[in-house]
Parts: C-alpha cells; structure tokens; sequence
C-alpha cells in the first residue's frame, strides 16, 4: 500500500470538496428537476399574464398609498382641539344654551358669596366665595357630567360595533344598523348615533357624519371608528371584519384600564387618606378644644396660614393626582 503525507492527503481532500461543489452547481439542478420547473413556470408566464400580475403589484401598491393618506388626513383633521363651552354642554349631555350657563353661573356665585358673608361677615371671604361659585362650581359640574358620559360611551361602544358587524353580515347596509342602534342602544350611544344618522339625513356622508362624533367626543374610540369607516369608503375593503377587530382592540383597551385601576387603587387610596387627613384632624380638635383651634379663623395670623396651608395642599393633590393617572 502506498502512504500518503500530510500535504497528499490535503490536497486529496481538497480536490473532493471541489468536485463535489461543481457536481452540486451543475448536476442537481437537472437531478432535481429545478431547471425543468424554471422553464415551465416561463413559459406558463406569457406577457399578458405577466403583465397583470404586474399591474396588480401596482394596484396594490397604490391603495397602500391611498390608506397611509387617508389615515395622514384623518388623523391631521381630527386633531384634539380645545372644546368650546357649547361642546361641553353637548358632551356632558346637557341641553344648556351659553346664556343658561352663564345664569347658573351667576346664581351659583352669588349663593355662595352671601352664604359666607352671612357666616363670617368678611366682604373678602365673601368675594373669594363668589369668585369660586361662579368660575369654579359650574364649570365642575359640567366636567363631571361629562366624564361620567363618555365613560358610559366607552362602555357600551363595542356593543354597538358588534350591532354594526352582525347586521352587515346579515347583508344590511351600514346606514340601517346605524339606525338600529340609534333607536334601540343604551344612551349616551343612542343619542350619538341618533346625530348621525340625522346628519346622514341632511346629506353627508357617512364618514362626514361619524367625523362629527369625534367633535362631539373627542376620544380614542370615536378617532378609531371615523378611521376604519373613512378608510372603508375611500379604500373598500371588508368593513365587517375590520369593525370586528375594532371592537376586539376596544375590549382590550377597556381590560387594560381595569387593571391599570387595579394596580394603581391602593396608590388613590393612600391619596384619599392623605387629602382628608387635615380635614379630620381639624374636626376632632374643634370638638375637643373648640377655643384652640378658632384661633386660624378668628385672627389675620390664623387667616394666613390657612391660606397658605390651602395653596400647599392643593399643590400637593394635583402632584399626587398626576402620580396614579395613567393615559392609555
């Protein structure tokens, strides 16, 4: 037997794994029957075929544009703007005038200023009194009203969007089942979609007509319902099941805020207690020793530093309130 060094059998090895890379590159393609498939699959493309399948590239290329424009325009369009006092009125459900607002207004004011006047006979007190019954207790009553309204909206808003998918599985068109909700949904749904449909009514469409919701209520959900129904009739597409995924994200939104509420409950707890804090302590020690604790209403020492305690404390809450609120 012949031996072969070191270098022999480098080069042996080396001369294998050349020949076996040509056989690769040349020989599987006719093994494997690749060159076949490449020649059938041109020939199975004659121009006209290719040329569709060309001209459906482009057309979907260009509905990808005109969805990234559309979402571009509707979301510069719908731009949270501040509301004005008639679309508070309107979000909070009231069907208050500016000229009844600002009676209440007035009223409130002035209820609260002789109130106080009569306590303490202190025309300043009285003033400041005013000054907050007028500017502040209306204008609270409204935020909470309309707070509690657009909380009940987002509530039952993916109800109503699965009103809107069955109905149009079921072959009705959109504008039906707007109506079905508008006549027998919960409100505030009810009265928003009853809008719409009245604005269909006069002539807009129907993604005119759902844009003014979102100036009605300026919210996440509404932003996302003019989108989808924007898109749909500019772009087409299958509504039914793009409002299905719609209502699947509002579900999911509205677990996140349960758990953010959750996590964040013992954190408004402790703020709960500390705000009121002051308050109760200043009760017991009024029942207990009534002539130690007059002296911060009685004197113009005590009057400062109640004033002051106020502004710090007030400060303090508004800290602790941007500490556990959470925007999703």
């Amino acid at each position: 037997m012949i031996e072969l060094g070191s270098h022999e059998l480098l080069l042996v090895a080396l001369a294998a794994i050349a020949a076996g890379g040509l056989l690769y590159v040349f020989a599987y393609p006719l093994l494997s029957g690749e060159a076949k498939a490449e020649k059938r699959k041109v020939a199975f493309l004659s121009p006209g075929t290719a040329r569709k399948i060309i001209e459906r590239q482009v057309d979907a290329n260009a509905r990808r544009k005109q969805i990234t424009d559309s979402l571009k325009e509707i979301e510069t369009r719908n731009k949270r703007k501040k509301l004005s006092l008639e679309g508070k009125l309107v979000q909070a459900g009231l069907d208050w005038s500016r000229n009844t607002f600002i009676a209440y207004s007035c009223i409130a004011g002035l209820v609260l200023g002789v109130l106080l006047f009569l306590i303490d006979k202190n025309i300043i007190l009285a003033l400041g009194g005013a000054l907050i019954g007028g500017l502040g207790l209306p204008r609270w009553y409204v935020q909470f009203k309309a707070k509690r309204r657009v909380k009940k909206f987002v509530e039952n808003f993916p109800e109503a969007i699965d009103i809107i998918v069955r109905g149009i599985k079921a072959g009705l068109p959109l504008g039906d089942c707007l109506q079905i909700i508008a006549s027998e949904a919960q409100e505030p749904i009810k009265t928003e979609f009853r809008m719409i449909v009245e604005a269909q009514s006069m002539g807009l469409s129907v993604a005119e007509a759902v844009e003014r919701l979102i100036a009605r209520l300026p919210i996440a959900e509404t932003s996302f319902f003019s989108i989808v129904i924007s898109i749909q009739q500019k772009a087409g597409g299958n509504l039914s099941e793009a409002l299905s995924n719609l209502a699947d994200v509002l579900r999911d939104r509205k677990k996140m805020k349960g758990k953010i509420a959750a996590l964040s409950s013992e954190a408004k707890a402790s703020a709960g207690i500390i705000g009121a804090l002051p308050f109760v302590v200043t009760a017991l020690v009024y029942l207990t020793s009534p002539s130690y604790i007059s002296l911060l209403w009685t004197s113009s020492t005590g009057e400062l530093v109640m004033i002051g305690s106020a502004i710090w404390m007030a400060a303090g809450v508004f800290v602790m309130k941007q500490m556990i609120s959470f925007e999703i």
